[in-house]
């Protein structure tokens, strides 16, 4: 018996990117603005920013994502209320289907979440370029990398747009409901992170969260090493690097006061706790700020 193959159809195939980029800006961060003859995505990771798309300004709020068809022109900036991280990737796709992301402004679930943070994982083990460098011209392989990161890159990517495609504008009372265990589990994972977030200047321990939180140890770290990939002490340490980047980014505090206000012993600790999370010391990383704002501004 012969058997005859069948080529899967491909609606929305990506072979080529062009960048992928992690920015974490400063409150008074604008970008002059390009155009270029291939796709890119815009997607608010914190904060708000003001994008530019074409002759129209938009809010992008945190969770939301916007598309520049090629040849658009665009820009960002930021909104002067914050410090904002925004994810930015360009590609090459091309097809009808695409026509769904033109003037595109999407609401990102938690599972397109997670494909956009595998992106940005995949691009930082796969090349050598910065991902906090707005001016790389194109992508440079690492030596070594991981077997098969680029692939995961492109995958993810179309599977996104797939799923943002097949979710269309459907109302969320449309969408199917989730199991109620995973409900759950989210919601309580929501409840502790905010919990932190309010907490972020004090010295917790895990029995602090626990007993201020009514949940035993176990739940507590099973849920967090499902959700986050790490432990809530883990998550909660990174948490207060986040925040203390933040503040660095707005400049208005020094390193002394940030680590008082984020509940660290003393600037020492504060230090080597920020470079193990970071790989930069403090006073490196308000250095990279600068210049990625002089950069921004089409400065040398």
């Amino acid at each position: 018996m012969g058997y005859t193959p069948l080529e899967l159809e491909r609606p929305l195939a990506i072979d080529r990117i062009y960048s992928v980029h992690y920015f974490e800006y400063g409150p008074d961060y604008a970008f002059v603005g390009e155009s270029h003859d291939f796709w890119e995505l815009v997607y608010a990771d914190k904060g708000e920013v003001y994008v530019t798309a074409g002759e129209e300004e938009k809010l992008l709020k945190k969770g939301q994502m916007i598309f520049h068809e090629p040849g658009e022109f665009h820009n960002v900036r930021a909104t002067g209320d914050g410090a904002p991280n925004i994810v930015i990737i360009s590609f090459e796709c091309n097809g009808p289907a695409m026509d769904f992301f033109r003037h595109r402004v999407v609401n990102v679930s938690d599972n397109e979440r997670v494909l956009l943070a595998r992106i940005v994982e995949m691009a930082g083990a796969a090349f050598s370029t910065p991902l906090d460098d707005p001016l790389t011209p194109h992508l440079i392989r690492r030596e070594a990398a991981p077997f098969g990161c680029e692939q995961i890159i492109g995958v993810s990517l179309e599977y996104m747009l797939l799923c943002l495609v097949r979710r269309g504008d459907e109302s969320p009372a449309s969408r199917p409901t989730s199991l109620i265990r995973e409900r759950s589990q989210n919601e309580f994972l929501a409840r502790v992170q905010q919990y932190l977030e309010a907490n972020i200047q004090r010295r917790l321990t895990l029995s602090d969260i626990c007993r201020d939180n009514l949940v035993g140890r176990s739940y507590l770290q099973k849920v967090f090493r499902e959700k986050t990939g790490g432990g809530a002490m883990e998550y909660f340490g990174n948490l207060k690097i986040q925040k203390a980047k933040e503040m660095i980014r707005q400049g208005s505090h020094n390193f002394t006061e940030i680590a008082a206000l984020l509940g660290y012993n003393s600037i020492h600790y504060f230090s080597r706790h920020f470079k193990k999370v970071t790989g930069m010391t403090p006073s490196e990383y308000a250095s990279s700020v600068k210049v990625l704002a002089r950069r921004g501004r089409g400065e040398e």
